[in-house]
């Protein structure tokens, strides 16, 4: 019988030839493969392996270095030999990466057992919160400055992040970063993500510990590093904008969803407004957003605008126009070093404006002068003309 969907995964030793960098759950380490005299980069998540130090002999899965993806393309360290992983002893029973050789459990926020479960079940809605909803995890730090610029004082924002992308928060360095700089209140991990300072089972949960138990102004809820694209209509990670849409609207927040906007991505498909976004919002999306749109020079603006009314996003959403240089001058300003897909913001302008541009449009629905969480007539919670 012919085998669909076949998968596959290669594994091989190494030994650690040196821990070139560490930070919070994660160590890049130096490794040389048996044979092959070199060296070559893995990623260890500590939470996973324990703390692994030179002259470990490690198992590494190598596939995505095969592969040559970008984004996760490190081998990554799955056990240490000689060494028995065990269960620290705690409370906790819900699993993540359930099923597979290396499930481990954790105290997520819907657990009696939980701190904060009495305050989750308390909270029945968002209360009018307004969520930014981003479709890659370098919106993030754009996002967050064109909140902060907008604002008379700094917000607290909770980032929720779902498992559409690399499902270990502790990947993101960027999400390292900005807690540093205490641009980021909290993290919250959904579904099988991990790492965040509350875990929940799905996102429903994860927006309402935002409010419950983070007592957070905003949030944004975005995929973690990566992600998944085809080329094809339906099938990649980011179509989970819309029903992030939705999940925001049925809580009784305000959503405002971040557009992908460049144009200096190669791929026809990510010109202008990506198709991860023009799909999303103009065909899973059943309730109404606030689509920001960054304010572009008329050429590029039409460009965007025929794009949206093509897709049928600006009959279903509210489309607004905001400035997205103050999100610019704001990541200047604090020495911010941002990237998506390897590209600086003088090199694709435009991605890193429209970012900003849902920040702004948040902090106008939130309240320029406070975070206040009043319902705003005609944005959510309406159903989408099909």
């Amino acid at each position: 019988m012919e085998r669909k969907g076949f998968r596959s995964s290669e594994l091989r030793m190494a030994t650690v030839l040196r821990v070139t960098s560490e930070w919070p759950g994660v160590s890049l380490l130096g490794v040389e493969f048996d044979g092959s005299p070199g060296l070559s980069e893995a990623v260890a998540y500590r939470e996973l392996t324990g703390q692994i130090a030179p002259g470990d002999r490690v198992l590494l899965n190598t596939t995505a270095v095969s592969l040559g993806l970008g984004t996760g393309g490190y081998h990554f360290a799955v056990a240490v030999e000689g060494r028995e992983r065990r269960d620290e002893e705690g409370p906790g029973h819900i699993m993540k990466l359930r099923y597979t050789p290396v499930q481990f459990r954790c105290l997520a926020v819907e657990e009696e057992g939980h701190p904060a479960r009495d305050a989750l079940e308390a909270t029945t809605d968002l209360a009018g919160m307004v969520v930014v909803v981003g479709c890659v995890h370098s919106q993030l730090s754009p996002i967050l400055a064109g909140l902060r610029a907008a604002l008379e004082r700094p917000p607290r924002v909770a980032y929720l992040m779902t498992d559409g992308g690399a499902l270990p928060l502790a990947f993101s360095r960027l999400v390292h970063e900005l807690r540093g700089r205490g641009w980021l209140a909290g993290t919250i991990t959904a579904g099988h993500a991990f790492g965040g300072d509350y875990e929940t089972v799905n996102q429903y949960t994860g927006l309402l510990a935002a409010r419950a138990a983070l007592q957070a102004d905003f949030v944004v809820a975005a995929m973690g590093p990566g992600g998944v694209g085809t080329g094809t209509r339906w099938g990649f990670t980011a179509i989970e904008q819309g029903e992030i849409v939705d999940r925001v609207n049925r809580l009784g927040g305000r959503p405002v969803a971040a557009l992908r906007v460049s144009f200096a991505d190669p791929r026809p498909r990510h010109q202008g407004v990506s198709h991860h976004c023009l799909t999303s919002l103009g065909r899973v999306s059943a309730t109404r957003a606030v689509v920001a749109v960054p304010r572009l020079p008329p050429s590029a603006r039409e460009v965007l605008y025929r794009q949206l009314a093509a897709a049928g996003v600006i009959d279903r959403h509210e489309v607004v126009e905001e400035p997205g240089e103050p999100a610019l001058a704001c990541l200047e300003r604090e020495g911010m070093i941002a990237r998506t897909m390897g590209r600086a913001p003088a090199q694709d302008r435009e991605f890193f404006l429209a970012a900003g541009a849902a920040g702004a449009a948040a902090a106008r629905l939130g309240g320029k002068g406070g975070m206040g969480t009043g319902r705003q007539s005609g944005v959510p919670g309406q159903t989408a003309d099909r």
